[in-house]
């Protein structure tokens, strides 16, 4: 493995995900497929005791260090990081909110890429995941049915003949895996359709969720899909199943987009212009006002109605803003207050490099 690869280089670089190259990525951000396994040997995490968890994670990083996917790959140790790194993980979709605050030995594995990464004594004793930019789902499902392959030649997980894999959350039993897509539907919360759309998904039994899971808000109008349960299910029949309701939802939010630029254009405009100058000129501003006006600009470039200005770079944006990775670029521990105003200068000099304008130029 080497040392070439440490935890402060993902601070320069941005994961495959957030670069706009996959399928439908101006409505779909990233998809993603989790499994949970855990070792048959052991007691799940809630009844391990601290030996049991440090022998998991030594049994675990031997075969997770041996995935051939990566050239290079960045081994965590989750329990010694400061909270701000802690929180930088989580805020890059590398690991849960439950992983960065539990307690004991646990550890995570990350490509360099930040296509996959494994956790190991999260809920469950390994948490694998893979994320690929825009509408990917059968590339993610091949690339982390490998990785699931690799680890299971040496490990024997707890596995029940009519039940399937068994999981510390009932609701992940079967095949222990949670299929979710990520999309950025701003068009359908500013005409009001997104509770319809919420409230037939649901009929469906797919999870809708904010960007950072379980509990989170729906800041920047991203939404997570994911399915809800997995017994009786194949993974190919959860993955066909959110599979084929994204497009659906992909054609409601450009029907949206269609009718706004159509019926309100003016209106639009001037929203997007708006959050686009306050962006581009604010002295200092929230964590949640900085997603909110960063939805408008990213729909408005999807629209035509900014120029200069690349998906790629507000999809950074929208990562780099939040609280830990402000922080870690900075080089320096921040209040909330100096917080706000260090991402408002940070906003100000990316906007307008982007733009090619210095920062005291006005529009």
């Amino acid at each position: 493995m080497g040392d070439a690869l440490k935890l402060d280089d993902l601070t320069t670089t941005s994961g495959e995900w957030l670069r706009g190259s996959g399928p439908e990525s101006d409505i779909v951000i990233s998809s993603r497929i989790r499994l949970a396994r855990n070792l048959a040997d052991y007691p799940f995490i809630s009844r391990a005791s601290n030996e049991d968890r440090t022998h998991i994670e030594g049994f675990l990083r031997e075969h997770i260090l041996q995935i051939k996917e990566s050239s290079e790959l960045l081994y965590v140790d989750v329990e010694d990081l400061e909270s701000v790194d802690r929180q930088f993980l989580v805020e890059r979709q590398l690991i849960s909110r439950e992983h960065a605050e539990s307690q004991g030995a646990r550890t995570v594995a990350i490509d360099g890429d930040e296509q996959f990464s494994v956790m190991i004594n999260e809920e469950d004793h390994l948490r694998i995941q893979v994320m690929h930019s825009g509408l990917d789902l059968n590339n993610v499902w091949e690339q982390i049915n490998r990785i699931d392959n690799v680890i299971e030649r040496h490990a024997t997980f707890a596995y029940h003949q009519k039940l399937g894999y068994l999981t510390a959350c009932p609701t992940n039993v079967g095949t222990g895996m949670r299929v979710s897509v990520m999309l950025h539907l701003p068009a359908l919360v500013l005409t009001r359709q997104i509770d319809k759309i919420f409230r037939s998904l649901q009929k469906l039994s797919l999870a809708v969720r904010g960007l950072y899971g379980e509990g989170s808000q729906a800041m920047g109008d991203f939404y997570q899909i994911s399915n809800q349960i997995t017994l009786g299910h194949s993974e190919e029949e959860l993955i066909r199943k959110v599979g084929d309701i994204v497009p659906v939802i992909i054609d409601y939010e450009r029907q949206a987009r269609d009718f706004l630029v159509r019926e309100s254009h003016e209106n639009l405009h001037d929203r997007i212009s708006r959050a686009y100058g306050i962006l581009r000129t604010a002295q200092t501003i929230s964590s949640e006002e900085t997603m909110h006006l960063l939805s408008s600009v990213r729909m408005g470039i999807n629209l035509g109605l900014i120029k200069g200005l690349e998906i790629p770079a507000v999809n950074e944006l929208f990562i780099h803003t939040q609280p830990a990775h402000l922080q870690k670029l900075s080089g320096v521990e921040l209040d909330t207050a100096d917080r706000n105003i260090e991402r408002a200068r940070y906003l100000r000099r990316h906007l307008n490099q982007s733009a090619g304008l210095d920062e005291a130029d006005e529009n």
